[in-house]
C-alpha cells in the first residue's frame, strides 16, 4: 500500500462586488513547511474564487497526496462532502431538470484533483 504524504491546505476566496474584481488565497502546510499562492480576476464571483483556491491548492501538489482542505465556503463544502458536485457531472452538469450546475468549468477540474489525491473537507 502507497504511503502518501499528509498535507493540510486553508483555502479562501472572494469579490468586491458579484460579480466583480476578485481573487484567492492558499496556504499549504507540510512538515513545519508552509507554501502561499494567491491570484486573482477582474471580473468574477465569490464562488468561482472559491473553487480555484481549491483548484490551485491541490495543483501545487507535486505528487499525489492524503490532504485535508479547509474552506468557510459552504458551497465548496457541501458540494465535495454531500457528492453534489459527482452528481452534477454525472447528470451532465445539471443540478435538476430545469436548472444547469454552474461553474461546471472549474467542478470538472476540481473532481480530477480531488479523484486523484485523497482529500478531505
Amino acid at each position: 500500500m502507497e504511503r502518501l504524504k499528509r498535507v493540510t491546505i486553508y483555502t479562501d476566496g472572494a469579490c468586491l462586488g458579484n460579480p466583480g474584481p476578485g481573487g484567492y488565497g492558499v496556504v499549504i502546510l507540510y512538515k513545519g513547511r508552509r507554501k502561499e499562492l494567491s491570484g486573482g480576476y477582474r471580473e468574477t464571483t465569490n464562488n468561482r474564487m472559491e473553487l480555484m483556491a481549491a483548484i490551485v491548492a491541490l495543483k501545487a501538489l507535486k505528487e499525489k497526496c492524503k490532504a485535508t482542505l479547509y474552506s468557510d465556503s459552504e458551497y465548496l463544502v457541501k458540494a465535495m462532502t454531500k457528492g453534489w458536485a459527482k452528481r452534477w457531472r454525472k447528470n451532465n452538469w445539471r443540478r435538476n431538470r430545469k436548472e444547469k450546475a454552474l461553474n461546471p468549468d472549474l467542478w470538472e477540474q476540481l473532481l480530477q484533483l480531488y479523484e486523484y489525491h485523497q482529500v478531505e473537507f
